[in-house]
């Protein structure tokens, strides 16, 4: 899951620091952060943005800059690998490894992709496509080599594009064509437009809501959401200009203002006003409208968090975002220090090939939004 971008007016210098160069090393631990306030529960939470995403892996992170991406993964030592099921603490003996990625965007090179909406629909794409391709990247990481002295083994290609087309497909069934339907069971009986469209909205959210909550409960699950957590802190501590170490990390509350988990809420409730002025058509236009929407969907959303993120400190805009934060208390857990390492590394190996200071807005469009 992903973080974004927050430009200046075009033409501008990005507000991208080295926090590694410049950030304050923190002692104490109550000492004043300048860009972070400190939460009723005694963590820290960044006052800025920065252009930033990241994503839980197996056993590792992903961070994405602007024109560089990097995946750190723990890989497992011999002993753990001839065991099989590793423990928390022998996860934490393997070695780190980073592979990192450079990073092209179509929005760099066609300027219509960069309008609103359009923009967030082309980056979402692509964060989806980075996203896969550093899940394939991690898992191969986990994968024992034939014999001693071959290359570790890799996953075929196919499996994962056709797991890419197998999720994507079951989403939309799931969030979007099953909610209409089982709305259209009873649309004789609700005679309005604007009650349709308001059940189907609970019913969509409903299951998005189940499905997370499910998830959530998942045991296998349980450390990819301790790395999610670790990703949100170490990109927390560096919006807040500290050094980057898993201490000052650890400061930082696992909940992040851009995460993906609140994005798909606001997929959730922007569909709603979506879908409204369609009326009750057709049953297969009805399908239609919930395929074809998506996009729109997609893109009004990625404009809403992306405000949200840069305006994070007006209260208004906290109380909006209130919901999808809490959310993430599904999805995240409180990583421990060896974890918050990994986070560490791919997000400075991204800085060791940025240009801090020195991006524009026009280099800033099209990092993902959500962290």
């Amino acid at each position: 899951m992903a973080a974004g971008a927050a430009a200046d007016s075009p033409g501008t210098p990005a507000r991208l620091t080295a926090a590694t160069a410049t950030a304050p090393t923190v002692d104490q631990p109550n000492s004043g952060v300048a860009d972070a306030e400190v939460l009723p529960d005694g963590e820290l939470q960044a006052t800025r943005d920065a252009p930033l995403g990241g994503q839980a892996v197996l056993e590792g992170v992903m961070m994405r800059g602007v024109s560089n991406w990097a995946v750190a993964v723990r890989k497992p030592t011999a002993e753990q690998l001839a065991e099989g099921e590793r423990s928390p603490e022998e996860a934490a003996l393997g070695e780190v490894e980073v592979t990192t990625y450079p990073l092209d965007s179509a929005m760099r090179r066609h300027r219509v992709l960069r309008l609103p909406i359009i923009r967030g629909v082309v980056a979402l794409g692509g964060s989806m496509a980075i996203g896969f391709r550093a899940l394939e990247v991690s898992a191969n990481a986990q994968l024992p080599p034939e014999d001693a002295e071959s290359e570790p083994q890799e996953i075929p290609k196919a499996v994962w594009i056709g797991t890419v087309v197998l999720a994507v497909a079951m989403a939309v069934v799931l969030f979007f064509l099953i909610p209409v339907g089982l709305t259209s069971l009873i649309k004789d009986q609700l005679n309005s437009s604007v009650l349709f469209w308001l059940i189907e909205g609970i019913v969509r959210t409903a299951l998005f809501l189940g499905y997370m909550l499910l998830l959530s409960r998942l045991r296998d699950l349980r450390r990819v959401f301790e790395y999610h957590g670790a990703e949100h802190k170490t990109i927390s501590c560096f919006e807040a200009g500290l050094d980057l170490t898993p201490t000052n990390a650890q400061r930082f509350s696992r909940l992040h203002p851009r995460c993906g988990t609140s994005f798909l809420l606001i997929v959730m409730v922007v569909s709603i006003f979506v879908f409204a002025p369609i009326g009750l058509p057709a049953w297969y236009w009805l399908v239609a409208t919930r395929i074809l929407g998506v996009p729109l969907i997609a893109g009004l959303s990625f404009e809403l968090i992306k405000f949200a993120g840069r305006n994070r400190t007006r209260p208004w805009v906290r109380a909006i975002m209130w919901p999808g934060l809490k959310l993430q208390l599904l999805t995240t857990r409180e990583p421990d220090l060896d974890q918050l390492e990994v986070a560490i590394a791919a997000l400075e190996a991204v800085l060791a090939l940025e240009r801090p200071g020195e991006l524009t807005a026009d280099d800033l469009v099209g990092v993902e939004v959500v962290a």
